[in-house]
Formats: structure tokens, sequence, C-alpha cells
């Protein structure tokens, strides 16, 4: 396992690739809606992107199972957990949520974001697990801080997800990320305090709950890139990527423009 320390020049430029991220959920948010294909959105996106000079990292993203994914961004719709490939023949309807996730190559570094978007009148089960999953989120970023171990962060994920009665992901992590959108350590949304890699200043980390509102079983869909829960039960996805700093996490992505608009 490589872990790689970023220099404050380094982390300068994550940020302003994570802020071309967060910009761009925003931008698609004012998109979602009924009768709106996600191909639609995933154009939408990578305009958005090459306008500002940078790439999206997912497209042509290779996949060990089969062929590299086909478009900028992952757009996963109710029991797609995460993975789901934007297409004319997916429209999303009245009551969906849609997980869009994003990633941007800008200046030689990455920027990773998610988000779960209502689409339309959601029932109300269904919103109460996307609160709870955006709450978790904000409570392993908390634990990421120089001292702390992953295992704090996936102890603080998964005990308030399941103290709501929902199930953790666990084939399913958040990352390392630098240089390349993919880099150690694995940050698993479950496990016990003080487990782990020991979090280090300069530590940059990709942090995602990926919380299901049935049961955690998982499967791959024919496509080779989807991902599915087995029961067909929705699942939630947030994400933000941090710096490990003594006393507090800095978060270089932004929901900001989305939650506050």
């Amino acid at each position: 396992m490589k872990i790689f320390l970023k220099t404050e020049d380094e982390i300068n430029l994550m940020r302003k690739a994570n802020r071309l991220v967060g910009a761009t959920l925003a931008e698609l948010s004012r998109h979602i809606q009924p009768g709106v294909s996600t191909l639609q959105l995933d154009r939408i996106a990578e305009a958005f992107i090459r306008d500002h000079g940078a790439v999206p990292t997912f497209k042509n993203y290779p996949n060990p199972f089969g062929g590299p994914f086909p478009a900028s961004i992952c757009t996963s719709v109710n029991n797609i957990v995460v993975h789901g490939i934007p297409s004319e023949d997916t429209v999303l309807k009245d009551g969906d949520i849609i997980s869009i996730d994003c990633g941007t190559l800008v200046t030689g570094y990455n920027g990773d974001s998610a988000y779960t978007f209502c689409v339309g009148d959601v029932r109300q089960d269904v919103r109460d697990l996307l609160t709870v999953t955006r709450q978790s989120l904000t409570k392993g970023i908390e634990m990421a801080v120089a001292g702390n171990h992953l295992g704090d962060i996936g102890q603080a994920i998964q005990s308030h997800c399941e103290s709501h009665g929902y199930s953790v992901i666990r084939e399913l992590t958040g990352h390392g990320i630098g240089r390349d959108m993919h880099e150690d350590p694995q940050v698993p949304n479950y496990g016990r305090k003080g487990d782990g890699v020991l979090l280090k200043e300069g530590m940059c980390l990709a942090i995602e709950p990926i919380i299901a509102l049935g049961d955690r079983r998982i499967c791959l869909l024919p496509d080779r890139w989807s991902i599915s829960t087995r029961d067909g039960r929705p699942a939630a996805h947030y994400e933000h990527t941090v710096v490990v700093r003594r006393g507090k996490a800095e978060i270089l992505s932004t929901f900001e423009e989305i939650e506050h608009s």
C-alpha cells in the first residue's frame, strides 16, 4: 500500500478540481426533473466540465469486468447503487431518486463527489434514507483528522446508519485520491474505532457512504458496470473529497450551491 501525503500546492490543485465537480453537480440539479433522460444529464455534465477547461475523469475509465465506462458521470436511479450508465432509455419519473457521481481532472489532479437527488415527490421513507446517509457523511468527515484511524470514519458512518435501520453496502468503499482517481487507502463505511490505517495530515480521501434502505446484498448487472441492490429497494450515495488535517478535516468538494439554492 502506497499512501501519498499531498503538499499544499497539490491540495490547491485538488481544490480547483473538486470545486468544479461541485459546480457541475449544481448545474445538473437545475435539470433534474421528470421526463429528463440520464443521457441528457451526461451531455450537460460533459459540456460543462470541458467548457471549464477540465476533463471528465470517468469517461473511458477502465473496467476489470468489461469495457471502459462510456460516459462522463454515473447516473444511478433508485435501486442502482453505483456506476449506472447514462442512457436515453432511462427517463426520470416523479418519485425517483438519482445518485450522480462526478469526477474531473484539472492540471493533473482529480476531484470526485456524489449527491443523491430527489425527482419530484419522493416517498417519505426514501427521503429519510437520503437524510440519514447525508448525515452519516458529515459524521464520517468529522473523524477524518490526524491521529484517528480509518476505522473511526467507518464506525461513525456505520453506527449512524444502522441505528436508523439502514444497511451499509460493504463491498463498495471510499478511497484515496490525488493524481489518480483511486489511490490507497480504501475507506470502508463500516469498522471499529482505532482499527486500520493511521490518518496523517495531508492525506486526501474520498469518503462516500453507500447505504441501502433494505438488505445490503448487491449484484452486478449485465452491462458489467451498474450495481443494484438484490432486493430492488433504493440506495443512497453521497461523497466528498477531504484533506485530513489536525483538529478538523477540510472538505475540498462542495454541496453548497445544491443545498442553498
